[in-house]
């Protein structure tokens, strides 16, 4: 079985839980946690990469559902049942939304309910992502409530607590079952127009489990009804304040309460620091994996799509302008609509990485050729050279300063971009930065990023070496440089 996660801890640990459970009763299980937010796990579960993760009724109402007008849990089985999809009863807790305040700040505004923010128009307010474009968020809360505050923005949900903890802004989102509510002396505001919708936890797994394995379905459905919000605040706290793992508090929560045989991790420094190594071996594998391929495809089309800019300067003008748009798309916007193509994994991150690649290799391409000499051509014209040759023997060499210029380019952009494949499963240095902004680990964090500008630094001079050997020799300097700028005076 596959298990899906979204980029928030309990998300994580539920993940955990659910393979804990399904290995418990004789299955393997992969979990492919942090698959971003609630679109992009959805997308996995219908297109058939994930076959089960833990999500929540009101999401599901107001995210996954919105427009089938679904209210009661019956209808939102029906309604999922038509997709292929099956839900189950609740895990026993609901994780709510809500508006948080640090209770100094809001007991000094003597705010207590989110109708109380109506007079207080001029509070600065910063919400994670999701909540902030959500049906059942900020959108809809504002218009419910008549809400006019207007300092508002976006921000990790870390990074919100941080914020809010040392009065860089007022007030946050929160889940009811954050652990860092108590740590950091929050105020959950009462809805008390009664807004949220119940956040119900339950899992969704896909219909073709029953007859696939069944016997995993049913160790699912032993955790109906079985965590209830006072353990999940706890699994929160020890992962996100204590510093555990959620693999271990999952194990230990599975092995106490359903499968006795489940083995608790347990690690020695030299084994935790083995673990660290073959991970950071794993990671750089896959991030230069989806670097080179996604490199050489940008090559192999970009550099002949430059040629035909050059050599047909009408088409040349819709090349260029479709490669520029292409990179003006956002690269979250784009893994979201490749999954359903090419579902989870590398795959849809090198495709992502190609498109990405063309721009800069077909403007130096384009570029390059256009600054060729007119000389040139014509001598290589009057030696009755053909098209083909004069292109191959003449203006691709000349050029071909530039055009390395545009892949090395193209190679630096990669090697950042390709971070963002974390949040689809690619790997790569992108998941030690996904999972320490997560748990707001610093380290964790540097752990992925430092690696990544070591990276891109080394491919940036690889390519200044390579020019001296790519280039050909008759067009460059002694110290390696081209004399493309001097032809005049060499013809």
């Amino acid at each position: 079985m596959v298990v899906g996660s979204k980029n928030f801890t309990e998300s994580v640990i539920l993940g955990e839980i659910v393979v804990q459970q399904v290995r418990g009763a004789g299955f393997e299980a992969v979990h492919r946690k942090e698959l971003g937010g609630t679109d992009f796990v959805w997308r996995a579960l219908a297109a058939g990469e994930v076959d089960v993760y833990p999500e929540y009724l009101g999401t599901i109402i107001w995210e996954i559902l919105p427009e089938e007008d679904v209210r009661y849990e019956d209808d939102v089985r029906r309604v999922l049942a038509e997709h292929g999809i099956r839900m189950s009863r609740g895990l026993g807790f609901a994780n709510s939304y809500a508006l948080g305040m640090q209770e100094e700040r809001a007991r000094e505004l003597r705010i207590r309910t989110i109708s109380d923010l109506l007079d207080h128009p001029g509070l600065k307010f910063r919400f994670c992502d999701e909540f902030l474009e959500r049906r059942d968020g900020w959108p809809g809360l504002r218009k419910f409530y008549g809400l006019a505050q207007q300092d508002v923005g976006c921000i990790d949900h870390s990074a919100a607590y941080l914020g809010l903890h040392r009065g860089a802004l007022d007030g946050m989102d929160v889940y009811t079952t954050d652990a860092e509510i108590s740590h950091h002396n929050v105020r959950v505001l009462r809805d008390d127009w009664g807004y949220f919708p119940v956040y119900q936890a339950v899992l969704l797994y896909r219909a073709d489990l029953v007859q696939r394995a069944p016997r995993a379905v049913a160790a699912l459905g032993k955790l109906e009804n079985q965590i209830t919000r006072d353990t999940m605040v706890e699994l929160n706290h020890r992962v996100r304040i204590g510093g555990q793992s959620e693999r271990t508090v999952a194990a230990e929560l599975v092995r106490r309460k359903f499968a006795p045989n489940v083995r608790v991790p347990q690690e020695t420094v030299l084994e935790t620091l083995r673990r660290h190594v073959a991970q950071f071996g794993r990671n750089t594998a896959e991030h230069l994996y989806l670097v080179a391929v996604s490199l050489a495809a940008a090559i192999a089309l970009a550099i002949p799509l430059g040629v035909v800019a050059y050599r047909r300067p009408k088409a040349g003008q819709v090349i260029l302008g479709v490669v520029g748009v292409i990179q003006t798309l956002p690269s979250l916007a784009l893994l979201v609509l490749m999954i359903p193509l090419l579902g989870l994994g590398p795959w849809p991150a090198i495709v992502a990485l190609f498109l990405y690649g063309l721009l800069p290799i077909v403007e130096n391409t384009y570029a390059g050729l256009q600054s060729v000499p007119p000389e040139a051509n014509e001598a290589a014209e009057a030696l009755g050279l053909p098209w083909a040759a004069r292109l191959c023997r003449v203006e691709l060499p000349m050029a071909s300063r530039s055009i390395l210029a545009g892949v090395r380019t193209a190679a630096v952009i990669n090697v950042g971009v390709a971070t963002i494949g974390a949040l689809i499963g690619a790997g790569g240095y992108g998941q030690p930065i996904l999972t320490g902004i997560r748990l707001n680990d610093a380290m964790l964090i540097l752990r992925g990023a430092i690696p990544a500008v070591l990276l891109a630094l080394v491919v940036h001079g690889l390519f200044g070496v390579a020019e001296r050997f790519l280039i050909p020799k008759g067009l460059r300097k002694p110290d390696g440089s081209s004399w493309i700028s001097q032809w005049p005076s060499l013809a």
